[in-house]
């Protein structure tokens, strides 16, 4: 079977909204630009707090990142909680852990209470030790999170055996407060609840211009344009055009994924038999989860879009057999590969670059939570003005030097990672 390029996600949510571009002028108190789990959540709790609202997407409703995301609905960042602390302050770090600790409560509330088919799972996720060293990082982990309540276990033995499916895992932490789903199907769920609300939404309708005219602000698109008190960038890794100075204050790298036809023999059954969805502590990480129909899904970090389909495969054969070797030989169906917004600390950053203006970025690969929770904070912020409903300070805009130079230098890292899995040179 050839590996076909195309992102699983969509394939597996056929009913995904298509709206017009806009045309003509359009007047409403917020607009917000991007539609993905931020500028989606931000748009949801404005309305529901009486806004009215329009949004403007480039593509279409999770084009970006959040459409062809993994999938984990992750508590916290990628970093540990005590470097979170150490990083903006105990005071600011406190309140971002327990924001984003609570961050999959919210997704889960959400899908309840909009009644969102996007195949969620409310099993936790995996964090799982490849080495003495990443299981020593583990167990710190677990340290840190228990301090502040969070139901979290190390699992060893038999029992990391039984729940991740494969002897090569010495430990994995266990975060019960985590899940999976379909990003592209929870995606569609917010757009079709914005639209149910009142929202008007705009697909095919890039930004070229943003300006304040008085005491409102224009945002122009090719055809047409929006008249708002306020506005909220929710473009993130995906931000085109040189309308707004957010794109300089990261770094674009890349995740891919690879996933494979259902799987139906025994063995498949064996594999995160509890439905999480898991990732090991490598450096140049392996995300491993199932899909509903069985289909068994692994990730790295990198552009695979660079890469042929032989050298994907090869890799996915790689990663397989290693941890799963108990399978017989895997046939890949797809890969697709979605951009991330970095920063040199893998921290996120909050702007206010104007009044009325607000714009995020640097997820670093933790979007479903993190946008969730950060759209939410921005709709309680800009209806109320309480900067203590925000999970961090504004900080000012300051241009990252080399943001070329860095991808390049990250994505070299990662292909030779990658070259050196294929070779058998390293795991």
């Amino acid at each position: 079977m050839p590996l076909r390029e195309e992102c699983l996600w969509e394939k597996l949510t056929p009913q995904r909204p298509d709206n017009t571009a806009l045309r003509g002028e359009v007047k409403v108190d917020v607009c917000v630009i991007g539609a993905g789990f931020t500028g989606l959540s931000a748009a949801l709790h404005l309305l529901e707090k009486g806004k009215s609202v329009c949004v403007l997407e480039a593509h279409r409703a999770g084009h970006g990142g959040s459409g062809r995301n993994v999938g984990l609905v992750n508590a916290g960042m990628w970093i540990a909680p005590d470097e979170i602390e150490a990083g903006f302050g105990e005071a600011v770090g406190s309140q971002l852990n327990r924001m984003l600790g609570a961050a999959p409560a919210l997704v889960f509330s959400l899908v309840d209470k909009y009644n969102i088919d996007c195949q969620l799972r409310r099993e936790g996720t995996l964090h799982m030790a490849h080495n003495a060293k990443g299981e020593a990082d583990l167990r710190s982990r677990e340290q840190q999170w228990k301090r502040r309540g969070a139901p979290v276990e190390l699992l060893t033995g038999k029992a990391c055996e039984q729940a991740t499916g494969t002897q090569k895992i010495a430990a994995a932490l266990l975060d019960r407060r985590a899940g999976t789903l379909n990003p592209m199907a929870y995606v569609t769920g917010l757009a079709n609840a914005v639209k149910r609300l009142g929202g008007q939404m705009f697909d095919h309708s890039p930004v070229t211009r943003l300006e304040r005219q008085g005491q409102q602000w224009s945002v122009q698109t090719e055809q047409g344009s929006v008249l708002a008190e306020q506005v909220v960038i929710a473009s993130n890794a995906y931000t085109e055009g040189d309308w707004t100075e957010l794109k300089r204050n990261f770094f674009p790298g890349y995740y891919y994924q690879v996933a494979s036809v259902p799987l139906t023999e025994d063995a498949a059954h064996e594999i995160l038999p509890g439905g999480q969805g898991s990732w090991d502590t490598r450096q140049v990480l392996s995300s491993i989860r199932r899909d509903k129909d069985g289909r068994l899904l692994l990730g790295s970090l990198g552009n695979g879009n660079q890469k042929p389909t032989w050298f994907l495969k090869a890799w996915a054969d790689r990663v397989q057999q290693h941890y799963f070797p108990n399978l017989k030989p895997v046939e890949w169906e797809c890969t697709w590969t979605g951009r991330i917004a970095f920063t040199p600390d893998h921290l996120m950053r909050l702007f206010e670059p104007a009044p009325g203006l607000v714009a995020v970025t640097g997820y670093n690969g933790r979007g479903v939570t993190t946008g969730t929770v950060v759209g939410k904070a921005f709709a309680d912020y800009l209806c109320h003005g309480n900067p203590q409903a925000l999970p961090i300070p504004f900080a000012p805009m300051q241009p990252l030097a080399g943001v070329g130079l860095r991808s390049c230098l990250y994505e070299a890292g990662f292909s030779l990672y990658h070259a050196g899995q294929c070779l058998r040179i390293v795991i």
